[in-house]
């Protein structure tokens, strides 16, 4: 069974940097596709980035596009968030997926495996 804990969220400032961290156990991260989503208050949960089993294909929401990079290192068995210039709307839980069919889209049915989230806040 593979679990997936995340890591990194914290209170910043709009305009700040952060990263958050995956770590996977159970099995191994390198055929899973892996992706990142967000849930704000009240409001659903959606997708933020994913990327591919060998890290080569990232695909990512408009909202994430310029500001957000996601990448992984499969000898570690981790997966990363980058987020660079945040805004009061990036405020959320974050979670990490992983998707055993190796898809890393923005469609929730496709992850199997879900982390119990990491909250991001960001002040203005």
């Amino acid at each position: 069974q593979l679990q997936l804990v995340e890591s990194g969220g914290r209170l910043v400032q709009a305009g700040d940097s952060l990263r958050l961290s995956c770590a996977a156990s159970g099995r191994t991260l390198s055929t899973y596709g892996m992706g990142w989503f967000r849930q704000a208050p009240g409001k659903e949960r959606e997708f933020v980035a994913g990327v591919s089993w060998s890290g080569a294909t990232t695909y990512y929401a408009e909202s994430a596009k310029g500001r957000f990079t996601i990448s992984r290192d499969n000898a570690k068995n981790m997966v990363y968030l980058q987020m660079n210039s945040l805004k009061l709307e990036d405020t959320a839980v974050y979670y990490c997926a992983a998707s055993s069919r190796g898809g890393y889209g923005p469609s929730k049915s496709d992850y199997r495996y879900w982390g119990q989230g990491t909250q991001v806040t960001v002040s203005s």
